[in-house]
């Protein structure tokens, strides 16, 4: 007798398969988390395009949150790209047992994964096929020993491709921030990531909106770089909060590069911080 699962819509989505029937609906994609680590919360930091300063989002984010006493891991899922190491002064390469891989330590206690973390020469380039970079991301999950967290913040790659997608199915990410700039390019951009998330039931937290002004250092006069932004009526529009505003700040990009970007205070953020404690 043929069996009955041969119909379903995609191989292997049966629940469970008994005397050669399907039983129920698609089985849940979600990896299993290495099993020497706990993970309240996961959050995810997206953006529609790239150079919008995702990474300094999420780095500003796990920062705050360090400060405000809970264990904060960030995953740099941009594989192809990371700089997060770069920002919080990390270098391979990371060490390992029989239990998985252990993240690298900031000097503020935030646990670092990223694909720099592994490489022997961290200039070099990922020249990797998609699927080969989804399973890392994968691995970053189910491998390394992330111990207890409150917080892990994926740093993902601009766009709605391989990766986001993995991150979405594989990985139980509690709610996103999406990040834009005041382009109007990048703000018709940020309705893809928002309208992915929706496909994939994430919950969009809110926007938050990178280089709105530079404030002048002798008058303090906010100098619209990028033109007027328009982030409240395409926030409104999608039915979700503003949670930031940020300016173009020469001393955040210093911290950065002098690998201290954890002392940052980016004051900023404070709505998006309230948003995701209150998850």
């Amino acid at each position: 007798m043929a069996n009955s699962c041969e119909g379903c819509a995609s191989a292997g989505n049966c629940a469970s398969q008994e005397n050669g029937g399907c039983s129920s609906g698609p089985q849940s994609m979600l990896e299993k988390l290495n099993e020497y680590s706990s993970v309240k919360k996961v959050i995810g930091v997206v953006s529609g395009k790239g150079g919008v300063g995702k990474s300094f989002v999420t780095a500003s984010l796990a920062s705050a949150m360090r400060k405000k006493g809970y264990e904060t891991g960030i995953m740099d899922a941009d594989i192809t790209g990371p700089s997060i190491p770069k920002m919080y002064g990390l270098h391979g390469p990371a060490a390992g047992s029989e239990q998985g891989i252990f993240p690298a330590e900031a000097g503020d206690g935030t646990r670092v994964m990223s694909t720099n973390l592994l490489m022997d020469n961290e200039e070099a380039p990922v020249i990797w096929r998609g699927p080969v970079i989804a399973g890392v991301v994968k691995q970053f999950w189910t491998d390394v020993v992330w111990g207890d967290l409150d917080y892990l913040f994926v740093d993902m790659p601009p766009g709605t491709g391989d990766v986001p997608l993995t991150v979405f199915q594989s990985i139980p990410v509690d709610g996103i921030v999406i990040v834009t700039s005041p382009q109007e390019l990048v703000q018709m951009i940020v309705k893809k990531a928002y309208n992915m998330a929706g496909m994939m039931n994430i919950p969009v937290l809110g926007v938050v909106e990178n280089y709105s002004f530079l404030k002048c250092p002798d008058c303090g006069k906010e100098i619209k770089i990028f033109g007027e932004s328009h982030i409240d009526e395409i926030a409104a529009e999608m039915g979700v909060e503003v949670l930031g505003k940020m300016p173009l700040d020469p001393a955040y990009a210093e911290l950065a590069d002098e690998g201290l970007f954890y002392k940052a205070d980016n004051i900023y953020l404070d709505k998006a911080i309230k948003a995701i404690e209150n998850l």
